[in-house]
Formats: C-alpha cells, sequence, structure tokens
C-alpha cells in the first residue's frame, strides 16, 4: 500500500483514484499520522454499503397502507390557575 502526505494526495488526486480503480488503495498522511486512505468502490462499499435501506423505505414498501390508532388522552392534567 502507498503512503502519501495529504499535500502531495491533493496534487495527484486523479493518480491516486486511478490507482484504487485498479485496485491498489492509497493511505494519506498528514504530519506523518495516517488520517484517510482512498480504496476501490467494492472495497469501501463493504463496510459502508451504498444502498443501505432506511425505515422510510421499508414503511413505503409495504403492500397494504399502515393506519394507525392515536391515543387522545393527555399526558397530563392541565391546571389553568
Amino acid at each position: 500500500m502507498e503512503i502519501v502526505q495529504i499535500r502531495e494526495a491533493k496534487s495527484s488526486f486523479s493518480a491516486l483514484v486511478a490507482a484504487a480503480e485498479n485496485g491498489r488503495p492509497t493511505l494519506v498522511s498528514r504530519h506523518g499520522h495516517p488520517c484517510a486512505m482512498i480504496v476501490p468502490v467494492a472495497d469501501g462499499a463493504r463496510l459502508y454499503p451504498l444502498d443501505m435501506p432506511n425505515l422510510a423505505s421499508h414503511l413505503l414498501a409495504l403492500p397494504e397502507p399502515l393506519f394507525t390508532e392515536r391515543d387522545t388522552v393527555p399526558l397530563r392534567g392541565i391546571d389553568f390557575e
């Protein structure tokens, strides 16, 4: 794995993206400490799925409408004195 300083990564970003497309990850460091990594999409998608489902998509996919009853009982009494 290649390690580059952030300054060099800025100036050669296109080359780093091309390397990731060819399956070669690159570690980016700032002041000698790793701060980011440029990886191929397939590797990154294993950690962060591109089409991660959420609750809204599950509810919209239900075959029939979801009806719920609302409880109208107040949570506590109201005193206007």
